[in-house]
């Protein structure tokens, strides 16, 4: 089985936003990371070379596989800040009153935050934290 490469780190996760080129996103992974910060409780912690991740939870597969992810966190990429939000994101009503966003799959893709309502931002932050909690209670 291939080795997990999405892991903590002892990479500073501070540090790690301080060296991204784009102003603009590094400022917003500051104030990602202080969102984060105070709706988890929990401390930034790098998870692989790029995520930003906030606590965590274990998952385990029926095929066996398992392992440790963060229950929300960033990654402050060139193209575009992604947000790691999973069940954050079923909200419909909120995320239509967000402002400029794309979605994939758990994930939130933003420009920047001066794109999105910061307020409705916190909430989904916090809606997903919350129901990643009662998915993983013992995490």
């Amino acid at each position: 089985m291939a080795e997990i490469k999405t892991k903590p780190t002892e990479v500073s996760p501070a540090a790690f936003i301080d060296k991204v080129e784009n102003e603009q996103r590094r400022k917003d992974g500051h104030e990602l990371s202080a969102l984060m910060k105070k709706v988890t409780g929990k401390p930034a912690k790098m998870w692989g070379p790029t995520i930003v991740g906030f606590d965590q939870y274990h998952y385990k597969y029926a095929s066996g596989h398992e392992g440790d992810m963060p229950i929300t966190g960033f990654s402050p990429r060139k193209q575009s800040l992604v947000l790691y939000l999973g069940p954050g994101l079923e909200d419909k009503k909120l995320l239509s009153k967000l402002g400029k966003h794309k979605l994939g799959k758990g994930c939130l893709y933003i420009n920047k935050l001066d794109d999105v309502n910061r307020d409705l931002l916190s909430e989904l932050v916090t809606k997903s934290v919350e129901k990643m909690r009662k998915l993983y209670p013992s995490s």
